[in-house]
C-alpha cells in the first residue's frame, strides 16, 4: 500500500509485479495527458512535495477501510508532461472485483477533486493556461 509523486516515468507492469498477492481482483487505471483542444503541447503539473504525498496516502487508506482492500497503489507525475505520457495511475486489490472496481473509483474521483497539484496546460504556441476544477468532478465526487 503506497502513494508516490515522482516526474519520471513509471512502467505499468513494474508497478503491478508482486501487487495484489493473494487479492481475487486487481483493478487497474492509467490517466495519460490528453489534447482536447488539437492545440495543446503538455501539461505542466505542479504539487507542494510532502502534503501531497500524505493527502494521497490519506485517501488510499481510507479506501482500504471502505472497501476491504487488500492493497492499493497510486503513482503520479509531476513536471511537464507531453501529450500522451502517462501522468497518474491508481491500483487496487480486493477479495472481490466489485469492491477493486469501486474503490479505483473512488480514489480517482478524490484525486480529481481534491489532490493538491495545480495543471497548466502549455499549447504548441508556447502559451500556458491553468486549468480549472470542473463542477462535473465535484459531482463525481459527492456520490461517495
Amino acid at each position: 500500500m503506497s502513494a508516490r509523486v515522482h516526474s519520471a516515468p513509471f512502467n505499468l507492469a513494474a508497478e503491478l509485479a508482486g501487487f495484489g498477492a493473494g487479492a481475487g481482483a486487481i483493478v487497474t487505471f492509467t490517466g495519460i495527458v490528453r489534447d482536447d483542444t488539437g492545440a495543446m503541447a503538455a501539461l505542466e503539473i505542479e504539487h507542494y512535495p510532502g502534503m501531497t504525498e500524505r493527502a494521497l496516502s490519506d485517501y488510499g487508506r481510507q479506501a482500504a477501510e471502505r472497501f476491504a482492500l487488500t492493497d492499493w497503489r497510486i503513482v503520479h507525475r509531476h513536471g511537464r508532461l507531453p501529450v500522451g505520457e502517462p501522468i497518474m495511475m491508481v491500483a487496487t486489490a480486493a477479495r472481490h472485483r466489485h469492491a477493486a472496481f469501486q474503490a479505483a473509483d473512488y480514489l480517482m474521483d478524490w484525486l480529481k477533486s481534491r489532490a493538491p497539484f495545480w495543471k497548466r496546460e502549455i499549447g504548441r504556441d508556447g502559451a500556458a493556461r491553468w486549468v480549472d476544477a470542473k463542477a462535473s468532478d465535484e459531482d463525481a465526487l459527492s456520490r461517495w
